[in-house]
């Protein structure tokens, strides 16, 4: 194998793992389930049937991604954070995969311990999403939400760095402008 699986852990047949994964303690990768190169999945992370995980990922503990959720490359789950996949369950009326609302993190995205991701919005590039926050709609390109309900209050550096308010990095020194609402490095 050119991934690492701990023994406590199960892998279904019929899933892809990259090269350089690490599958650590007590996980459960299930059937379908596509998981990129040089991705970390920490204890007791559940990836379900048919979901779709980038490259450069890494999940730390108790997260389980539920089906109707894609994770683009370098994106990092904090421990205990929740998705969720359906707007209104029931026990009594599943509604079974082809209901799930899809729900997108795009490429180097953060979203920070015990967040909630609400099912059915895209979390942008770059953006960052506090610790404890809930997302209940779209999050732009470099955001930084924070929240219950998660709220914009600045914006991100590529390097993660909160940036001022002349949009300047001061850790890597990167520069941004705004336009029409998103932004864009100088």
């Amino acid at each position: 194998m050119s991934y690492f699986v701990h023994e406590s852990s199960y892998i279904d047949n019929n899933v892809s793992i990259g090269k350089d994964t690490k599958i650590w303690h007590f996980c459960h990768i299930q059937s379908g389930a596509s998981i990129g190169r040089n991705c970390s999945l920490g204890q007791n992370v559940n990836i379900s049937g048919h979901v779709k995980i980038g490259n450069g990922v890494r999940i730390q503990n108790n997260v389980s991604v539920y089906e109707g959720v894609e994770l683009e490359d370098h994106v990092f789950c904090g421990p205990s954070m929740v998705f969720t996949n359906d707007l209104t369950p029931r026990a009594r009326y599943p509604k079974g995969r082809d209901k799930y609302r899809h729900t997108l993190v795009r490429h180097d995205a953060t979203l920070g311990a015990n967040c909630t991701i609400v099912c059915g919005h895209t979390i942008g590039e770059f953006a960052m999403v506090a610790a404890g926050a809930v997302i209940t709609g779209d999050v732009k390109p470099h955001a930084l939400m924070v929240g219950v309900p998660a709220k914009q209050i600045g914006w991100v550096c590529e390097c993660g760095q909160v940036l001022n308010t002349n949009l300047i990095c001061k850790d890597c020194k990167k520069r941004y402008k705004i336009d029409n609402g998103l932004i864009s490095q100088v």
